[in-house]
């Protein structure tokens, strides 16, 4: 195919799909308005780890934050984020802008083709007339466009973009044809051809949605089973050995997929006038659990004899394991909750960047060199840097004070047969 691909929207989605295409031989344009970000990668790093520099070396791939590049393209691919405010409503703001910067440089014949989470509807009734009165151009006669959400899973090298089959749909059969062969050839994992749009935004927006209400059963049960002084890995465990039970387990639900995309649908859901119950349900529990293990963790110390208010190590602050990213880290709402019971708070985390922690959080980072001796210890995010010595119980316990202490496990990665004497450990 002699097309020219643009992807709008460099982050953890935008650039493995652009380096993809680039390494397939296709003509690509990689464009993103953070110009520090665009000057990185040109310099072959990438702070997020989704490429190799090989990849950006690949001279098919023109990196640029000059709007006025994205003309050469015939399919606008946009990768841009869908957040939510503070108070929890979709923020479209970053898909409204890319919409703009798009549709002031496309001309006729175009495809735009939306990748980022959004509601049903979004695409249609929000981004096209958009493009429309940027391009002066008119839908379905003049331009098409698509929806092929992003199934992207940031750190895993098992699952790829090449990997993972792609949802594809269009506003013609024609656009419909061209996307799908378009990434046919980069996605070994095959196609699938949605009847609509809307279908497409709402299959995607349902994926994590289904995740975040199966965390929510898990999160329910650890904290009654945690009130029936059960271990709930035990339960599951014993539970997991029937054939159909699935292997859901509590945590921290953050980040910019699980613990954000059900918003989108509860929104359209208050628009048509329904009230979604089972949703909802499952994002306040979800939402409640730094509240649960903090206080957990400080009746913990209380038992212990520890010195009030005490001071903990907290290790991760990203929103999971051997990735940087701290959007809407649930690791940050734990912190919060501890110091307001006045405890001293360190956070240890080799992959976060500190002036980011420090400028969106205003909490500061502390080297594993310097940390105090703690009352408790919580292994809240389990990079492979932070458990990189001989067992985990050897990444962890350095950290701890003399004499009895609490460690709370959040990821279930420290042995109960290792445990050492003076250690009293808390699982979720």
């Amino acid at each position: 195919m002699s097309l020219t691909v643009s992807v709008v929207g460099l982050g953890y989605v935008g650039l493995p799909v652009a380096c993809a295409f680039a390494n397939k031989g296709f003509s690509t344009i990689g464009f993103d308005i953070n110009e520090a970000r665009i000057a990185s990668l040109k310099a072959g790093h990438d702070v997020t780890g989704s490429v190799e520099p090989s990849s950006l070396a690949n001279n098919r791939l023109q990196l640029t934050a000059n709007p006025e590049d994205l003309k050469r393209a015939n399919i606008h691919i946009v990768a841009v984020p869908t957040p939510v405010d503070q108070a929890k409503r979709p923020d479209l703001k970053p898909l409204e802008k890319a919409a703009e910067t798009v549709g002031s440089q496309m001309k006729r014949g175009d495809i735009v083709v939306f990748e980022s989470t959004v509601f049903p509807g979004a695409t249609e009734e929000i981004a096209v007339p958009i493009l429309e009165a940027q391009s002066g151009l008119k839908f379905k006669v003049d331009f098409e466009v698509g929806y092929s959400p992003e199934r992207i899973n940031p750190g895993d090298t098992e699952h790829t973009f090449e990997s993972i089959l792609k949802i594809v749909s269009a506003s013609s059969e024609a656009a419909l044809n061209t996307l799908s062969e378009l990434y046919g050839t980069v996605v070994t994992a095959g196609i699938h051809r949605a009847p609509s749009i809307r279908v497409a935004e709402a299959a995607k927006v349902i994926e994590n949605t289904q995740r975040d209400l199966n965390i929510a059963l898990m999160n329910e049960l650890a904290m009654l089973f945690n009130s029936m002084g059960i271990d709930t890995r035990d339960v599951l465990e014993g539970a997991g050995t029937k054939w159909n039970f699935l292997p859901f387990k509590p945590g921290l639900v953050g980040g910019h997929c699980i613990g954000v995309d059900p918003y989108y649908l509860t929104h359209k859901a208050y628009e048509l006038g329904f009230s979604p119950q089972v949703i909802l349900a499952g994002r306040g529990t979800n939402e409640g659990m730094s509240r649960f293990v903090a206080g957990e963790i400080i009746q913990g110390c209380v038992r212990l004899g520890r010195q009030m208010p005490p001071r903990i190590t907290v290790l991760g602050i990203t929103y999971k394991a051997d990735v940087p990213d701290t959007r809407n880290s649930k690791v940050v709402d734990l912190v919060r909750e501890l110091q307001k019971f006045g405890a001293d708070v360190q956070i240890i985390d080799p992959l976060a960047d500190p002036a980011e922690v420090q400028e969106e959080y205003g909490l500061a980072l502390t080297l594993a060199s310097e940390a105090v001796p703690a009352d408790a210890v919580v292994l809240a995010v389990p990079h492979s840097l932070l458990l990189n010595k001989e067992t985990a119980w050897a990444s962890v316990l350095p950290f701890s004070a003399e004499g009895r202490v609490f460690v709370a496990d959040l990821h279930d990665k420290l042995c109960r047969k290792e445990k050492p004497d003076q250690v009293e450990l808390w699982r979720l």
